[in-house]
């Protein structure tokens, strides 16, 4: 006969563990209970609402969600172009939430690079392809860059990223496909750390969407960049190995793929698996079509069992 553990037998079994590190010690990028509210005609609206993040340097991952869950302010904040009402954010390093008007300058400059979803945004029309891809190492500050090595950096990108031919065009003689591979190469002109892109993507077709997306992951396997990717796009999303959605101003669920090979056959298949997210305050977010499907609102019964938690429907007006 079993039975179930007690909450003393856990916490027993819980300090008996190796005591764990500090959340995030080991990230690149790190949200902890982050908040942010903006006020708008004496209305408060919580953009973010205690959201719990982590990104592991290298990683090529998509952030999800529906409109107005959060994901667009997460990644302004991030790019060092809004600030955090409260909580903790660290990126390579840098305190977000310490940083002065001169620390958030040199932050944009060095530390991050972006891409946005309108081309119009990502370069200037009147320099040339190549101009455009110098110009961050020229602003670079104390990080001083001699021109030929400029020169240089610029080919080896726009090479790496397959579009050399373009080197002498303006904005408006490039496709839209093109123009948004010249902005990577822009983002990745100063060697940042992370790269973000908010929906880059979103005004291409198909087709040139996988061209976009080639690029990012060429700029992820070839240089290392850790590579954080806003999308709508499911085929986009269904590329990397890590997509993290975002609901109500938290992380809500988590999908992680890997390859798993068949040992017969040698056939090799790409496997996904959908975690709900627990963040830092004990908070868990069922997936709406779960408890959609089991009439679930409002509360749950909880169940303590040896290996795991059971999630039931509320039945106390059938116990009653």
């Amino acid at each position: 006969m079993t039975t179930n553990p007690t909450l003393a037998d856990l916490a027993d079994r819980a300090n008996a563990r190796r005591e764990r590190p500090a959340y995030g010690h080991d990230a690149l990028i790190s949200c902890d209970r982050l908040v942010r509210v903006f006020s708008t005609d004496g209305v408060e609206v919580q953009a973010l609402q205690g959201l719990d993040l982590l990104v592991r340097e290298g990683e090529l991952m998509a952030l999800v969600g529906a409109s107005g869950s959060g994901k667009s302010t997460l990644m302004n904040i991030l790019a060092g172009l809004d600030t955090p009402t409260a909580g903790a954010a660290r990126v390579a390093g840098r305190d977000l939430l310490a940083m002065t008007a001169g620390d958030r300058l040199a932050y944009r400059r060095e530390v991050v690079g972006f891409v946005w979803q309108q081309t119009s945004r990502n370069l200037l029309p009147h320099l040339s392809a190549a101009q455009n891809v110098a110009l961050p190492m020229q602003l670079a500050g104390g990080r001083r860059i001699r021109r030929r090595d400029r020169s240089e950096r610029t080919l080896e990108l726009l090479e790496l990223l397959e579009v050399a031919d373009c080197r002498d065009r303006r904005p408006h003689q490039m496709s839209g496909g093109q123009q948004q591979r010249v902005a990577i190469a822009v983002a990745l002109a100063n060697k940042p750390a992370v790269l973000l892109a908010d929906e880059p993507t979103g005004e291409l077709d198909s087709h040139t969407a996988e061209q976009v997306f080639a690029a990012f992951r060429t700029a992820n396997e070839r240089l290392g960049t850790t590579i954080v990717i806003v999308t709508h796009d499911q085929a986009v999303a269904g590329e990397v190995r890590r997509t993290v959605a975002i609901r109500d101003g938290r992380t809500s669920t988590e999908v992680l793929r890997r390859s798993q090979r068949d040992a017969a056959t040698g056939h090799e298949t790409v496997v996904a698996r959908e975690y709900a997210m627990l963040d830092r305050a004990g908070r868990l977010q069922l997936p709406a079509e779960y408890t959609r499907a089991l009439g679930m609102h409002d509360r749950v019964a909880l169940e303590l069992e040896a290996d795991h938690i059971g999630v039931w429907p509320d039945d106390s007006e059938q116990r009653d």
